[in-house]
């Protein structure tokens, strides 16, 4: 029986960044499984020229080991792309090119294992280490795995609202949207309902064909305008380890308010595309079409179907406290995703610390048991702040987990990087004038 040093389980790109930092160490044995035959990141929202919103430096390696060999710079070195990208002088990789980069270093690994779903994972005593029973699902043959450490990156699911489950099949969630683009483009009308980057994207693709195919086109969304993703430095500095230290530390209450307060750091839109959208409704206007509607303040509270085969939406303005409804042939949900808790987990229940809310009990290093042998990735949002699902915060966070894993430093972690503090000030020896400044 061969017990690896970590077995993570689902490779998104959390994950395979693990896979890249934890690959070339001697003494660090670990495997990633994933249940898909290969790796696609969001492939129903590959619109073409859009791109990530984090830099390119926010790769699978750079900000762990700038010298790694699965570096963005290094792939693109290798596919004779280096001087391109240099030309054109943009920090924002397309999102159909980091996709392509994260294939091509899955290609690379030797730590990797495809077409591997987890059935169940129990805890053998005897031997201190996590059993996996998994399914190969080329042959559909059970297949056995033994770990030390568990690293959860399943991610989350496609979020639709629970008031609408009658009709949820029948939606089409943004995940979807490249799928059934044309289905949608056939109808004589599309409801998109959603506040951030994925509607934006979705409203600005639909709209561009519009006019020529003559369908309506409505956004709905609950927030009151189309915030901008806030992206100037002094902001920025948020995505910092102070930041998470602050938040971490912050009762679990305060921790619940402020996420709720904070989307525009985390899900809001492009401000480009923002600009892009109001130019091209200006210019259709000009040209004499009205195809469009945009409603802010409108929270979609049902939706039936009707006998016409269309959805009747029942929206409430919530400033005017007023609900109107419209019919519409299709319904595109930009909801988001919202973490599950995977059910193979359901053995080793009792070996993992949750909150008051059921969520995980998820400490300063990532790990979710008292034993800091169970790690997670991108489901520490309440506990550890926006910057979790941010990809610039990947290598930050493997840093952390490698290192427990391997009882070294493997990798070096910044600690301070900020200029501003986000708790009470430090005055480092400096006294405080009569008008409350450091002198």
């Amino acid at each position: 029986m061969k017990v690896l040093d970590f077995i993570a389980i689902g490779l998104g790109p959390f994950n395979l960044s693990l896979a890249c930092l934890s690959e070339k160490l001697d003494d660090v044995n670990g495997l990633v499984l994933e249940q898909k035959s290969r790796f696609d990141w969001h492939p129903g929202m590959m619109i073409e020229g859009v791109t990530l919103q984090t830099p390119f430096m926010s790769d699978l390696v750079t900000m762990a080991d700038p010298t790694n060999p699965y570096s963005f710079l290094n792939y693109s070195k290798k596919h004779g792309r280096l001087y391109s990208f240099y030309i054109r002088e943009s920090f924002f990789l397309l999102r159909q090119e980091y996709n392509q980069y994260c294939q091509w270093a899955t290609k690379q690994l030797t730590n990797v294992q495809f077409d591997t779903q987890v059935q169940s994972v129990h805890y053998m005593e005897s031997e201190d280490c996590y059993h996996l029973v998994c399914i190969d699902r080329r042959n559909n043959l059970e297949v056995d795995y033994y770990a030390k450490r568990l690293v959860l990156g399943t991610g989350p699911s496609p979020y639709i609202p629970q008031n609408l489950s009658e009709v949820k099949s029948a939606l089409v969630h943004s995940g979807q949207y490249l799928y059934r683009k044309p289905l949608l483009q056939a109808s004589n009308s599309i409801s998109i309902v959603g506040s951030g980057q994925s509607a934006a994207e979705i409203f600005y693709d639909l709209l561009q064909d519009a006019p020529e195919r003559g369908y309506q086109l409505n956004w709905f969304t609950r927030a009151n305008r189309l915030f901008p993703l806030e992206y100037t430095k002094l902001t920025l500095e948020m995505t910092s380890p102070e930041y998470v230290d602050y938040f971490y530390d912050l009762p679990a209450e305060k921790r619940d308010a402020l996420i709720s307060q904070q989307k525009n750091l985390y899900k809001g839109i492009n401000s480009s595309l923002i600009n892009d959208i109001y130019d091209l409704l200006y210019q259709q206007n000009i040209a004499g079409h009205q195809c469009a509607t945009i409603a802010t303040n409108s929270e979609l509270l049902a939706v039936s179907a009707t006998a016409e085969q269309q959805f009747q939406l029942t929206i409430n303005q919530h400033e005017l406290g007023q609900n109107y409804q419209l019919q519409s042939e299709q319904v595109v949900m930009a909801t988001g995703y919202a973490y599950q808790v995977p059910e193979f987990l359901s053995p080793i229940k009792d070996r993992i610390n949750w909150d008051g809310n059921g969520r995980y009990d998820v400490d300063r290093g990532y790990s979710i048991d008292n034993q800091q042998r169970i790690f997670v990735q991108n489901a520490e949002l309440h506990t550890h702040g926006f910057v979790t699902p941010d990809l610039g915060m990947a290598c930050y966070r493997n840093s952390h987990i490698i290192n427990q894993i391997a009882g070294r430093v493997v990798y070096q972690i910044e600690s301070r990087i900020a200029f501003q503090q986000f708790g009470v000030p430090e005055q480092s020896g400096a006294e405080i004038n009569e008008q409350g400044m450091a002198c």
